[in-house]
C-alpha cells in the first residue's frame, strides 16, 4: 500500500472500449461466448457479473500475466455505477492463494488490492465508502500474511482517511481493533495498545458502560500494565470506557490507580487484600512487582527537593537489600523514567530530571517555583551585563580624556601641528617676505671694485 497516497497513486493503463475490454476479459475467462449477447445489448453489469463469477480462475494464470490480468478486471469494475457490487468478490480472491506462484503470491495479491485502493476516487462520496471496505480487506490480508512492516508505514494516514470517509464510530472501531490486533501479532505492543485506546474514545458517553466498551477497556488496562515500555498511565484515567471500571470492574480500577498514582507499598497492601486476584486473572506478578518498583523510584526522585536520593532511601522505598540499589538505579534510568548519576563516594543518586506520573497542584507549584527562580537569574544577569556595559563605557570615556590630555601637554591639538608651527613658520616667515621686499637692489659687480 502507498504511504503517500496523494504523490504516488499506481495508474492502470488500458485502450479501448469497454465493450472490447470486456470481451477480452472474457475471452482470457473462456467465457467469451457468454458475454457476447449482453455485450451486443449494452448490459453493462450483466457482463461484470459474468466476468466476476470466473475471475477466481486468474488466481491461476502465468505469474507474469497475474498483474496485467487483475488490473484489466480492477479496470473494468471501476467502470459501474454499482462498482460496490462487484469489488468484495474481487478483493476476496485476493485473499485466497495464488497457486501459479507460491513464493510471489502474496505480494502479487497485496499490490492488486493496494491498486484497487489507490485507484478509487478520493474525492467521491461513493469511492470513499469502498475505500473503507478495500482497506479492511488489506487489513486482513496483511493479518494473514504478515505483511505488517508494510501496513505501517500507512498508519500515520489512517485518521485523515477516515475523517475524509467519514466513516461511522462503530466501523473505526472495528478498523482500529484490527490493526491492534495486526500490531500486537506483529510483537508491536505499543501500537497495538494505542489503537484499543483510539477503539475505545469511539463510544459515546452512553455505551461507555456496554459489554464490548467494558470488555475493550479491560484489554487496553492489561495491555499497559504488562507492556514493559508503557509507564504512564494517566491517559488510560482520562478515557470514559475506562472510568467506567470502577463500577463494573472495582478491582482492576484500583489496580489502575495504584499505577497511575501510588507506590510499592500501595502495591503489597493491594496484594494483601486481593490475595491471588493477580494470579487468577492471568497476570504476570514479577512484571508488575518489577514495575511498580521503577514507578515507585520515579515519585520518589520527583518528590525529593534537593535532588539528591540517599542510597538508603532507595532501599527504604523499593524494599530491597543495600546491594541492589545501584542495579535498580540503573534500570530505572534506562526505562527512562529518571535521568541522573550514581555518586558511589557520597551514596547518594544526584536527580537530574524525573519523570512525574502525577502533575496536579503540586508539580505545578514546583513549576512556578523554577520559573520564579529563572526570572531571578535573568535579572541578575541582566543587571551584570548592564553594569559591564557601563564600566565598558567609562573605561572607553577615560582612555580617550586621557590620551587629549596627553596630545595637549605635547603641544599637538586636535586641528593637527599648531604651537611651533605658528611660530617659525608663521610670523618669521611674514616677516622675511617684508625684509625681502624692502630690501635694495642688488649692485652689479666692476672692475674698480678689486
Amino acid at each position: 500500500m502507498a504511504a503517500q497516497e496523494e504523490q504516488s497513486q499506481q495508474r492502470v493503463f488500458v485502450d479501448g472500449s469497454f465493450a472490447e475490454l470486456a470481451k477480452e476479459m472474457a475471452d482470457y475467462l473462456h467465457i467469451g461466448e457468454e458475454v457476447k449477447p449482453l455485450l451486443e445489448k449494452d448490459q453493462k453489469d450483466e457482463v461484470l457479473k459474468k466476468i466476476v463469477l470466473a475471475s477466481p480462475i486468474l488466481n491461476a494464470v502465468p505469474e507474469k500475466e497475474f498483474q496485467s490480468s487483475y488490473n484489466l478486471l480492477i479496470y473494468l469494475v471501476l467502470q459501474s455505477d454499482n462498482a460496490g457490487m462487484f469489488l468484495p468478490r474481487v478483493c476476496d480472491n485476493l485473499t485466497k492463494p495464488i497457486t501459479s506462484s507460491p513464493v510471489h503470491g502474496p505480494g502479487l495479491a497485496l499490490n492488486a488490492l493496494t491498486t484497487i485502493f489507490n485507484l478509487l476516487n478520493h474525492e467521491s462520496e461513493r469511492d470513499n465508502e469502498l475505500r473503507f471496505n478495500v482497506f479492511m480487506a488489506i487489513l486482513r490480508f496483511v493479518k494473514a500474511n504478515g505483511f505488517y512492516d508494510t501496513l505501517k508505514k500507512s498508519l500515520p494516514d489512517l485518521k485523515g482517511w477516515l475523517q475524509q470517509w467519514e466513516t461511522e464510530d462503530e466501523d473505526q472501531r472495528k478498523l482500529y481493533i484490527e490493526v491492534a490486533e495486526i500490531a500486537h501479532e506483529a510483537g508491536d505492543e505499543e501500537t497495538s495498545y494505542q489503537y484499543i485506546l483510539n477503539a475505545l474514545r469511539t463510544f459515546d458517553d452512553d455505551e461507555t458502560k456496554s459489554e464490548e466498551a467494558q470488555k475493550l477497556a479491560l484489554r487496553a488496562l492489561k495491555t499497559a500494565l504488562l507492556s514493559p515500555t508503557h509507564n504512564d498511565f494517566q491517559d488510560l484515567l482520562a478515557v470514559p470506557a475506562i472510568q467506567s471500571l470502577s463500577e463494573s470492574h472495582p478491582v482492576y480500577h484500583e489496580l489502575l490507580v495504584i499505577f497511575a498514582e501510588k507506590d510499592l507499598e500501595d502495591y503489597n497492601d493491594f496484594n494483601d487484600e486481593h490475595q491471588g486476584f493477580i494470579e487468577k486473572e492471568n497476570l504476570d506478578g514479577d512484571k508488575l512487582h518489577r514495575k511498580i518498583r521503577l514507578l515507585t523510584f520515579a515519585s520518589l526522585a520527583a518528590s525529593t527537593p534537593n535532588h539528591e536520593i540517599p542510597y538508603a532511601s532507595i532501599e527504604k522505598a523499593l524494599q530491597i537489600p543495600s546491594e541492589e540499589v545501584e542495579m535498580w538505579t540503573i534500570d530505572v534510568i534506562r526505562a527512562g523514567l529518571v535521568e541522573g548519576k550514581l555518586s558511589q563516594l557520597k551514596k547518594v543518586f544526584l536527580v537530574h530530571h524525573t519523570f512525574y506520573r502525577v502533575f496536579g497542584e503540586k508539580q505545578w507549584r514546583e513549576v512556578g517555583d523554577r520559573v520564579e527562580g529563572w526570572k531571578v537569574i535573568i535579572r541578575n544577569v541582566i543587571g551584570n551585563l548592564r553594569r559591564e556595559q557601563s564600566n565598558v563605557e567609562a573605561n572607553k570615556k577615560k582612555e580617550k580624556d586621557d590620551i587629549e590630555r596627553r596630545l595637549a601637554n605635547a603641544g599637538i591639538g586636535s586641528n593637527g601641528p599648531s604651537g611651533g608651527g605658528e611660530r617659525g613658520g608663521g610670523r618669521r616667515g611674514g616677516n622675511d617676505r617684508g625684509d625681502r621686499s624692502e630690501r635694495a637692489p642688488r649692485r652689479e659687480r666692476t672692475d674698480d671694485d678689486d
